[in-house]
């Protein structure tokens, strides 16, 4: 027999079409061992996988995947624990409480969790595509602060209400922050423009997770009633794992885009020895935790107002500078104020900029190379300081951008936390 034809279901199957007779006849390759195994298992990877996996994600798909699994489990349960110590303080079992008590607590719960989400929303929406990692884990921090709130709020029976308003609060910026941050990052992981399929597949795990939790809460909840010392020791076990599984599942996450953090190391480390990192490297270098104070903030897309106070800023600003943006050192901050016309390889090269002047301005480790010399010309002027680094962007930066794309990085796109301020000045006659 002949094979004519092969046929190969994404990488899970191969099938080849034989011919014999006239007549052409299709069989397994590989033999039909195990048949009823590799069934079950295919089973399983349609039901719960993205189709076309592991093809169709991102490389760090089941790792991300299984530790945050494991963090949903531990919350489902800590879950159970909180829900029940929330119904002990409304009444329920409690032949004293009424119903309409219980009901004004829980819409005074669910009425300020609404309002929280919304600031949240208003004031830290535009940071949790660029920082999603950072908020991710923040979003789960906060999960366990309501919950254990709630559990230790039926023992304050006169701040009940208080206490439970507040978690309220944090839950409802849970909600928002771990929404948003999940969107991202199944736009990191989707490789087939299939963001549907994943998020779709993502619930599928979720909820049988939280069917898992449901029957180990189920042996629980007899174990914990009434015992509050043996509910605080769960919680406490069921926590660590929480917050554990989650920093693993943040530090698996490594992404080809460019944000501030990782532009800086990997720049950071291209001036220091030549070499540009990989994706991955520079992903677990990244800091995970919020940084709630910088020395030196960079504030990106701001007035014009708020770089140049006079027209001679204004022509220092120029100076030296052919770009599609102007940057300065004002209050502290090294601000850049973008034009309209500016490109994403501008824009990168504008944080460069900024990167290597808050180097300067406040060196975290003794400074070498390029950043050394670029520290010689700063004195007490700052413009100095702002001109002496366009001369250092115009050396490095096209083979730095080089290679960021060769080392894997996208330079078509970016997750720098640009404001929507775009400046249009006019340029100096030659």
């Amino acid at each position: 027999m002949s094979v004519v034809a092969t046929e190969r279901y994404g990488s899970l199957e191969s099938w080849k079409y034989q011919l014999k007779d006239g007549v052409m006849k299709r069989e397994r390759e590989g033999g039909n061992g195990g048949t009823t195994g590799k069934t079950i298992i295919g089973v399983f990877k349609s039901v719960f996988l993205p189709q076309g996996y592991p093809e169709s994600v991102s490389g760090d798909y089941l790792q991300y995947q299984f530790w945050d699994t494991l963090q949903a489990f531990s919350s489902s349960l800590s879950g159970t624990l909180a829900t029940q110590a929330s119904l002990r303080g409304v009444g329920v079992g409690n032949q004293e409480a009424t119903v309409a008590a219980a009901t004004i607590t829980w819409l005074l719960r669910d009425g300020t969790g609404m309002l929280g989400r919304i600031l949240f929303a208003w004031l830290k929406g535009n940071k949790l595509d660029s920082e999603a990692k950072k908020w991710r884990l923040v979003a789960d921090v906060l999960n366990d602060i309501a919950m254990f709130m709630e559990i230790l709020a039926p023992n304050f029976p006169t701040c009940f209400t208080l206490i439970v308003c507040s978690a309220g609060i944090f839950k409802s910026i849970v909600g928002v922050a771990g929404g948003a941050t999940r969107a991202a990052l199944t736009l990191h992981q989707a490789r087939r423009d299939n963001m549907a399929d994943i998020s779709a597949k993502d619930g599928s795990q979720e909820t049988l997770v939280n069917l898992a939790g449901l029957l180990v809460s189920l042996i629980l909840i007899p174990l914990v009633t009434d015992n509050p010392l043996l509910t605080f020791v769960l919680f406490f076990l069921f926590t660590i794992l929480h917050l554990f599984a989650n920093y693993k599942a943040v530090r698996s996450v490594v992404m080809e885009t460019l944000n501030e953090a990782r532009l800086a190391i990997v720049l950071h480390q291209y001036l220091r020895d030549g070499r540009v990192l990989a994706p991955l490297e520079a992903n677990h270098k990244e800091p995970v935790f919020l940084e709630f104070r910088r020395t030196v903030p960079i504030k990106l897309g701001v007035r014009l107002g708020e770089l140049v106070y006079t027209s001679e800023d204004l022509n220092l600003a120029m100076k030296n500078n052919h770009k599609p943006f102007l940057i300065g050192v004002k209050r502290g901050s090294v601000c850049v104020c973008l034009g309209p016309d500016a490109s994403v390889c501008d824009e990168i090269r504008a944080v460069c900029q900024a990167v290597c002047l808050c180097a300067v301005l406040h060196p975290v480790s003794p400074l070498e190379g390029a950043l050394k010399q670029l520290s010689m010309s700063h004195s007490n002027n700052h413009w100095e300081l702002v001109h002496e680094s366009h001369k250092l962007m115009d050396q490095i930066f096209q083979p730095f951008l080089k290679g960021l794309e060769v080392a894997g990085w996208q330079t078509s796109r970016t997750l720098l936390d640009w404001n929507e301020w775009r400046v249009e000045w006019k340029k100096k006659s030659s």
